[in-house]
């Protein structure tokens, strides 16, 4: 009897979560298994999704499916979809703290089985984690998502390799309250005009519209607004990058590049720290320098934060995967009920079957 293909389940809910799992994809596929997409709300666009790419478009069709796991770079995933639940998270830790003055990126929330970190600083405060609520587990994979990123890849569609001008990206956060965007807007206009470097502009999905337009507004010969749903390739193409909490600054550092942080309180020694605007250009000219004391501050962090930077982390998070689908739960303590955030996610999802 042909042995049945293992089935992978993506859950997603935001457009940027197409790149952190394609990596994992393309391993699932060559080795002859099986992927479907499902995506929640709508927050996420189902026009990203290839032809090649199966969409299972209502609970009903997953259940029916069966698959083995179920890969969520979000904070939640039903417990009435089959499959061991993983989180593979959808970015690093940016320290930022929640109403009840936890770190948002450790809060469990009761619906993982198994959690794939990307480094020791994310390891070891899910591994005493897990032995608090035995509830699951803990490998540190790597992030799939940075994959493609320590790969060689093909041209760079945000380089240009006429312009030696050196590229500086300017990333903000989405919160009101963090977001440099709306406070800086007019320094950037202006260093852009003068055409020193090359700016290009990234924003979060979730960024304030108007915001958005304000920038694009401003949009030159020497500044690009960029709407994608794959970074990866825009922080491939900057020198430096001008940002202030935003957990993609950590992602930038982990290429050796410096970033600038604006408002960023954290005083961190592997960031190069600006308060005043004024001062944003002699701060850039300080980081496109790459002085080796910052230099080595920046693979000191990265060391922690990520240290497997060899594009083989889609496959640890693969291996990690089949190893819980194998030997199953049973070792793991029941989870709470949380029947309140179950029963809104049924009501978001419309599904009432037991």
């Amino acid at each position: 009897m042909e042995q049945r293909q293992n089935r992978y389940l993506f859950y997603i809910a935001q457009n940027y979560s197409y790149a952190i799992l394609r990596p994992l994809q393309e391993i699932i596929v060559k080795r002859g298994d099986a992927v479907s997409w499902f995506l929640e709300g709508d927050e996420v666009s189902p026009l990203f999704l290839t032809a090649t790419e199966q969409h299972l478009k209502t609970i009903d069709e997953i259940r029916q499916w069966q698959p083995d796991a179920v890969f969520v770079p979000g904070n939640v995933v039903p417990r009435f979809i089959p499959g061991v639940k993983i989180g593979v998270f959808h970015g690093f830790n940016a320290g930022k703290v929640n109403h009840n003055g936890q770190i948002s990126h450790f809060r469990i929330r009761s619906c993982f089985d198994l959690y794939c970190t990307q480094g020791p600083a994310t390891t070891l405060p899910f591994i005493a984690l897990s032995k608090k609520f035995k509830t699951f587990h803990v490998v540190e994979t790597g992030w799939p998502t940075l994959d493609p990123m320590f790969v060689s890849s093909g041209k760079n569609p945000y380089k240009d390799d006429n312009d030696t001008r050196p590229t500086v990206l300017f990333c903000s956060t989405f919160s009101r309250r963090l977001s440099c965007a709306p406070m800086i807007f007019e320094r950037i206009k202006a260093l852009s005009m003068q055409g020193k470097y090359r700016w290009l502009v990234q924003f979060h999905p979730k960024m304030d519209a108007k915001i958005v337009a304000q920038y694009k507004s401003i949009e030159n010969e020497h500044l690009r607004f960029i709407e994608t749903d794959n970074v990866l390739p825009v922080l491939q193409a900057a020198d430096v990058m001008l940002c202030d909490t935003s957990s993609i600054l950590i992602m930038f550092l982990l290429q050796g590049k410096p970033v600038v942080a604006f408002n960023n309180k954290t005083g961190s020694e592997h960031l190069v720290h600006v308060n005043d605007e004024e001062k944003i250009e002699q701060a850039i000219e300080y980081a496109l320098s790459y002085p080796a004391e910052l230099m080595n501050k920046i693979e000191a962090y990265n060391d922690q934060i990520h240290p497997n930077r060899d594009g083989l982390s889609s496959q640890r998070v693969l291996k990690a995967a089949d190893d819980l689908i194998a030997k199953g739960v049973g070792d793991l303590k029941p989870k709470p009920l949380n029947f309140i955030r179950h029963l809104k996610m049924r009501k978001k999802l419309r599904y009432w079957k037991i």
